[in-house]
């Protein structure tokens, strides 16, 4: 074991910097440990960590050649003469993703601080989007990332920025299982109100809707009388309102990112499956699981063919569909807003409340509370970047104010 040497080369960016940096120490007997480069607005930072290759190398003579060559590159740079490079010890990988719109220094200060008093320490510091949000990671190790999951919630919360933590070992990687729900989140709307707004029985529905948030019905007996409002509508309107939904800004890259990805995707909905099957194909999702509105003689009957989707059932879907796709439950993601989401997304290996209701946010891993869908991708690591080159190569262009 030998002692190091830590350079620091900053100065304006230009191509030619890095590989001259490394020119000049390779005139030396040494051997690169560790290095990272980054560029912000044309400003350059390269860390390179250095060993002798035998103990009596002289390091400070590497370090004032390679001084010598910054600066005829007109790059400034510090030295560290260190002690030798330790074994790192086994420590739980984490990364918090932090999004914020804006995003501002006292947040970043707060969780900083409350890694720290867990004994974590922050590796890397990246952005990962510029918009619709601005989402920096922090990389780091040394803590379990469930002991600082609600610390980190609770500033979330008071800060207004939305914060993810995830483990970041070997086993959360792969593919991944997504399950979405659809009114609220992959869609602007609630199709049973676009439905009873035809019928002209919207306040009767509304009413029965606010009893049902209010603990007086459970879903399944709710979405019984609702339905049961809108006996004699003809089934012409359900082609209505599939022209009249809006997808939540952000959906298709969403999706359309995903599936570049192999994962798979299901939607799982309170609503109807006659209404939100061909927002599925649109999407290219692999499963839908919606509920059946009987039709005869080309209206509604009032009534619900099978079983009904619920809380119990959407997290019963997310589990049938991690086992038959053989995906472990920490490699899967529940997307939802409501109280009806609430099993699906503490079952998940990451459940995302996404501008839900104070029930949901207090059981999920992490809150989105922009109008953005996308933004869950920078949860997943995926960064903004990534997603508009892919988009340029397949020709499709990434939404942009």
């Amino acid at each position: 074991m030998r002692r190091t040497l830590l350079l620091t080369v900053s100065g304006s960016d230009r191509p030619g910097v890095s590989s001259e940096i490394f020119r000049a120490c390779g005139a030396h007997p040494v051997r690169v440990l560790d290095t990272e480069q980054l560029v912000i607005r044309g400003r350059l930072v390269l860390a390179v960590l250095l060993e002798g290759v035998h103990d009596d190398v002289d390091l400070e003579a590497c370090a004032e050649h390679i001084r010598e060559i910054a600066s005829t590159l007109g790059m400034d740079m510090d030295v560290a003469l260190g002690e030798p490079e330790k074994v790192a010890a086994m420590n739980r990988k984490f990364r918090v993703t932090i999004l914020g719109a804006p995003l501002l220094p006292d947040a970043i200060s707060k969780i900083a601080t409350e890694v720290a008093s867990h004994g974590g320490n922050i590796d890397r510091i990246h952005r990962i989007a510029d918009y619709p949000v601005t989402a920096i990671a922090f990389d780091g190790s040394g803590v379990d990332p469930d002991q600082i999951r609600r610390p980190l919630a609770e500033i979330s919360s008071s800060s207004g920025v939305d914060i993810a933590i995830q483990d970041q070992s070997l086993e959360a990687r792969g593919q991944y299982l997504v399950v979405l729900d659809v009114d609220s989140t992959v869609i602007q709307d609630e199709v049973i109100d676009l439905l009873a707004e035809r019928a002209g029985r919207l306040p009767e529905v509304a009413a029965i809707t606010k009893s049902a948030m209010e603990g007086g019905l459970d879903f399944p007996e709710a979405l019984r009388q609702r339905v049961s409002l809108l006996a004699g509508l003809p089934a012409t309107a359900l082609d209505d309102v599939r022209e009249a939904i809006t997808l939540t800004p952000g959906a298709r890259t969403l999706c359309r990112t995903l599936k570049r990805l192999g994962y798979r995707i299901a939607l799982v909905s309170g609503g109807f499956t006659s209404v939100i099957a061909p927002i599925a194909d649109e999407l290219g999702v692999d499963v839908l699981r919606a509920n059946e509105l009987e039709i005869a003689d080309g209206h509604l009957t009032g009534g619900v063919i099978g079983p009904i989707i619920d809380r119990v059932a959407k997290r019963e879907v997310l589990e049938d569909l991690a086992s038959t796709y053989q995906i472990p439950r920490r490699r899967t993601v529940a997307i939802g807003d409501g109280a009806n989401d609430v099993d699906m997304l503490a079952a998940a290996g990451l459940g995302i409340a996404f501008n839900a209701k104070p029930i949901t946010r207090e059981v999920a891993d992490a809150s989105v509370n922009v109008p953005y869908l996308d933004s869950v991708l920078f949860l997943l690591g995926v960064t903004r970047a990534e997603i508009e080159e892919a988009d340029a190569r397949e020709g499709t262009p990434t939404p942009r104010p």
